[in-house]
Order: C-alpha cells, then structure tokens, then sequence
C-alpha cells in the first residue's frame, strides 16, 4: 500500500474520490496542530504524494477550528513570509474541481520524476497554481465534465471531433437522461440574422453569435456568471458558468439591462444532444466518447473559434499521453 498524506490545519477537506485516483482508505490524527490525513491506496507507483491545505490559525486556542473560509492572517502564521502571504491572500481558493486537477497534474509529474531518487523519498507535493487551461480524463460522466468525440465517430457528421458539455449527467435523476451542448460547433450566423420573434432575443441579444448545439431540437444558451455571482434563476453547470433555456430568457435580459452581466457573456445554442442514462454509458464503454473535465475557459473558447476542430484538438493535447496521439491523426471519414 501507498501513503499518500494530506495535512490539514483547523479545516475540513472533502476529497472527490475518481479515477484515475483509485479507492482509498482515509484516517485522521492530530501532530503538533496539524490534522494529517492518511489516505491508503492500493500499490501503484513508489513515491508517496504530500498535500498541505493550510487554514487559519487561532492563536489563542489551537485546537479550535476556523469557519470563516478565509486564508491565513499574516500575523498569526509562524515562520510566515509577509510579501508571499499577501499574494496568497488574493488568490481566489480552489473548487474541487480545481483541486482535483490540480493532484492529477502534480501526480503525472511525480511519475515522471519517479526515476529520481530524491523525489521519490520526501518530496512533497501540494496544491499549486493551476494553468489558465486544464483538462484531464475522468472515469464517468458528471455535470459540467466534456464529452470528446473518438476517431470512432469520425464520418458521423453530426459529432465528429465535436466537444459536448454535459450540462446535467443525469445520475441524480435518472428518469431524465443526461444532455448537453455541443461548444465547438459556431454557426457563422448571429441572432438577428435569424429575425427572432421572441424581444429579448430581437434586442438585447440581437448581435450575440449562434453555435450548433445538438441535433435535438430546444434552444439554449449558457452564460459566464463570473467568480463568486450567485444567479439563483439559473443552474451551475461548473463555478462560473450556468445555463438556461428559452422560458428564462426574460431573467437572462434583465441581467444585461442592469448591467450586472453583458451579451458578449451569453452563448445561444440551436438544438441540443440528449441520451438516455444506459445508451450514453454503452457509448462512452464503446469508444465512442473520452470524458474529461476541464476548466470553465474553455468552455467558452470553444464557442468562440471559426474552427470547430481546434478546442476538440487542444483538450485532448491538454489531457495528454494516448489523447494527445489522437489529437494529431487524420481524420478518418467514413
């Protein structure tokens, strides 16, 4: 068995447990202030891999636990560097999406130190920065992760090399089936082209672009909400990034009026893809489909682009190894 150790100082960690992280074992003690975790995993690579989550220190009590959410005061932290700890504090903490990615990309680059024999005994590894642009393969589908079409469906003209965001799994209700929108797939065409009937779309979002969404046929359209925005008429698909159909069109144009958002943060999309619950899984088990999650720019990249093959390349560059091999084969038509 592995160790994998996470220590946590007076605050909770939740820990989403996909693969490719594997089933674990998790325990907790108390060492000098520090709750530290210990995940065990089965054997699979000879490093172990540190994480360190650091919440506020009370220095009256230390063993009282912090609720507030925020990162660690300056003048309460040993050892702390000033000029470090103020940059930290502006950094916006992570979801756990994020977290996530972020211990899938610090464990591709563990193994390929493995052969150093330093890094294998006592380097740790925690949470870093995360780049602008993330994307790594996950073991199911979930809501806002990416479906990415396989060479399989090359030929198939309505999916080839195309980038479905799910917006709802479907595995919290099954009786309704997951669905999405494809994001790579812009239309050359704006809303006012289409002389809509509907006044909201006739004018606060006349000049706003369409995409192809699907080969369903319902409307809809995303909107990026911005880091922290509570739009409570709207459901999140990832932090930052929502989505609505046409019977909310009247809230979404309110919120451009206010000026609480613009029309370039709105996507509309013509149709959308659906399945139901066991034919999306028999196809993802068929090849047909990689799933990944990814971050919410670029989600929005996607729909920008005149070339609906350049974000279908870039995440499968981005979830590297095997998919980034697929990303520069021909394609194959049928």
């Amino acid at each position: 068995m592995d160790l994998w150790s996470v220590h946590v100082k007076n605050t909770n960690l939740l820990i989403r447990n996909e693969k490719p992280f594997v089933s674990c074992h998790l325990k907790s003690v108390r060492v000098d202030n520090w709750k530290v975790f210990e995940i065990r995993v089965p054997k699979r690579q000879s490093y172990p891999l540190l994480v360190k989550a650091m919440g506020k220190k009370n220095s009256d009590n230390s063993n009282s636990s912090s609720s507030s959410g925020k990162g660690p005061e300056d003048d309460n932290l040993k050892g702390s560097n000033p000029s470090s700890d103020a940059q930290k504090s502006h950094q916006k903490p992570l979801d756990w999406r994020e977290f996530r990615a972020s211990l899938y990309i610090q464990e591709l680059q563990a193994a390929n130190a493995v052969s150093d024999t330093r890094k294998q005994e006592g380097t740790s590894f925690g949470p870093k920065a995360l780049p602008l642009k993330w994307a790594h393969p996950i073991s199911a589908p979930e809501n806002g992760c990416v479906l990415v079409a396989t060479e399989k469906l090359d030929g198939v003209r309505t999916f080839e090399r195309t980038v479905v965001l799910l917006l709802r799994s479907g595995t919290k209700h099954p009786q309704e089936g997951p669905f999405g929108v494809v994001i790579n797939r812009p239309l050359g065409k704006k809303i006012k082209h289409m002389k809509p009937t509907n006044l909201d779309l006739a004018t606060t979002f006349a000049d706003c672009s369409l995409h192809f969404g699907g080969p369903l046929e319902a409307s809809m359209f995303l909107l990026r909400s911005g880091a922290g925005s509570e739009l409570p008429r709207f459901e999140e698909v990832v932090p930052g990034v929502c989505f609505g159909a046409r019977n909310s069109l009247e809230e979404a144009s309110a919120l451009v009026n206010k000026g609480v958002l613009k029309p370039q943060d709105f996507r509309f999309f013509v149709g959308y893809a659906g399945w139901q619950l066991d034919q999306l899984r028999e196809e993802i088990e068929s090849g047909y489909w990689y799933v990944a999650s990814c971050s919410a720019n670029l989600i929005f990249a996607g729909s920008q682009t005149s070339s609906s093959e350049s974000l279908w390349g870039e995440i499968l560059q981005l979830m590297g190894g095997q998919y980034s091999e697929v990303s520069r084969k021909p394609k194959q038509d049928i």
